[in-house]
């Protein structure tokens, strides 16, 4: 049945019919005296804040971008890995625009919904798939980060040069005690908007991280001193060629990986299954407000280090090892990595009560049972399957260009109606070419994925 009204606005009025009212609401929230509305397009109101939904947005992609861009721009050069960066984020804004456009017709802010009124139950059911099986690999990456980084990081902290064996340098155990007493915690929030809050702290270690790297980048002479830091686990540190190069940005590169960083750019800006969560927690939303969200969010990759990611961290451990604002660095970063995992859980979540619970209210013992669920299977796979991490990569290799290109594209083909834009019109014609774009990069991140596993040297930068 048609929603006769969405956000107190009727149909006729359209999706946007507070776009032209001024929004002078707050960046942060504070207590304010707001007069309850009607409820209509959920069984809440949006509560969140402008700068919160920004805060969690920006976070998200973070989560997914931190992990390749530095591959991607030693691979391609300054300037080369500028112009992918700003196309990709172009791209990216645009495929938002298709999602909050769609959702605008219809009048329902759920991916998994978009895909029951474009496909019937069987789009329903194939977007909540790809939704799960992206961000459990995309929680189970970051896991493996914390699992392999966090011991190497307390070791140096206490000053030993190779791991003694103690229980609190073992991974695994690790892993349990960030899932347990972080993750598991921020994942019970009842609404997405309470981890503004955590997500501006995350954002927050990747400023400290970007100030820091730029500091260690004009303190230390290039090309580096060699420091000999033996009986390692890092195998970066054994590197003992070391030339001017290490140091030094160029403005162009092309080599056998240059071709690998156009996916990987790609799935820097997967955002795609937090935004419809956090525009129906959006306070005062409208689709201009929450596309503003997106496009302020996307700059993300710009600010927090875009090319001097872990790569650089590495070089300079090997510098010395044990300096101490390098490890305080390493740690933010593990903590930024390790607060995005709440917030990717969240549409993992929806996407379970989309499928399995559509008619039910809320229940906390539902809620908290999911949540539980979910820490617990990924843990496992971390822990237990450590094979898994390439399985996910051919997941993410599918699951990423769907979730950016090929949903987004095929649902606004479908649910915009033809009498507002016919299908030869040209805003279907360009969703139709941002699909088969994303069907392009598919095959491309499969390839070279394929080639990967025949040849053995699998991407240095890769997830």
């Amino acid at each position: 049945m048609e929603l006769q009204k969405i956000n107190g606005h009727s149909r006729d009025d359209g999706f946007d019919a507070l776009d032209g009212l001024a929004e002078n609401e707050e960046f942060l929230p504070h207590k304010t005296t707001i007069k309850k509305k009607e409820l209509h397009f959920t069984d809440f109101e949006g509560k969140t804040s402008f700068g919160m939904s920004i805060f969690n947005l920006s976070n998200a992609i973070m989560g997914s971008g931190i992990l390749g861009l530095a591959f991607a721009m030693s691979n391609t050069g300054i300037v080369l890995f500028i112009i992918l960066l700003v196309s990709i984020a172009i791209l990216s804004a645009y495929s938002i625009h298709l999602l909050l456009r769609s959702a605008g017709i219809v009048g329902i802010r759920a991916y998994e919904q978009l895909g029951s009124h474009a496909f019937g139950n069987p789009g329903k059911v194939l977007a909540a798939c790809i939704i799960t099986v992206h961000n459990i690999g995309a929680m189970s990456s970051y896991l493996f980060i914390v699992k392999s980084e966090l011991p190497l990081v307390i070791q140096a902290f206490l000053g030993e040069h190779a791991n003694t064996g103690e229980w609190f340098m073992n991974g695994n155990y690790l892993i349990i005690i960030v899932s347990a007493v972080i993750i598991f915690p921020l994942a019970l929030m009842k609404r997405l908007g309470y981890l503004g809050y955590t997500s501006g702290f995350s954002l927050s270690c990747m400023v400290f991280f970007l100030i820091s790297v730029i500091y260690k980048k004009f303190n230390i002479p290039c090309p580096f001193p060699e420091y000999l830091y033996e009986n390692t686990t890092s195998s970066h540190l054994h590197n003992s060629n070391m030339n001017s190069t290490d140091c030094e940005a160029k403005a162009f590169t092309v080599n056998s990986q240059t071709a690998y960083t156009v996916p990987i750019l790609a799935f820097a800006f997967v955002c795609h299954p937090e935004v419809l969560p956090i525009y129906t927690e959006l306070r005062n939303a409208t689709k201009k407000r929450m596309q503003t969200v997106a496009n302020i969010s996307i700059l993300t990759p710009f600010t927090s280090g875009s090319g001097v990611e872990s790569e650089l961290l590495h070089t300079y451990v090997r510098v010395d090892p044990l300096d101490v604002l390098i490890l305080c660095v390493r740690l933010a970063v593990l903590v930024a990595v390790i607060l995005t995992v709440p917030v990717v859980l969240f549409p993992i979540r929806r996407a379970v009560l989309q499928i399995l619970f559509y008619d039910k209210p809320f229940h906390w013992a539902r809620h908290i049972g999911i949540a539980f669920a979910l820490v617990f299977l990924v843990n496992v796979l971390v822990i237990f399957v450590p094979s898994m991490k390439d399985i996910f990569g051919l997941i993410g290799a599918t699951s990423a260009p769907s979730l950016i290109f090929i949903l987004p594209g095929i649902f606004y083909i479908r649910i915009v109606p033809e009498e507002q834009e016919p299908l030869k019109s040209r805003p279907k014609i360009q969703a139709a070419c941002f699909t088969i774009l994303g069907f392009i990069f598919m095959v491309m991140s499969l390839s070279f994925i394929i080639i990967d596993w025949a040849t053995g040297q699998p991407i240095k930068g890769g997830h």
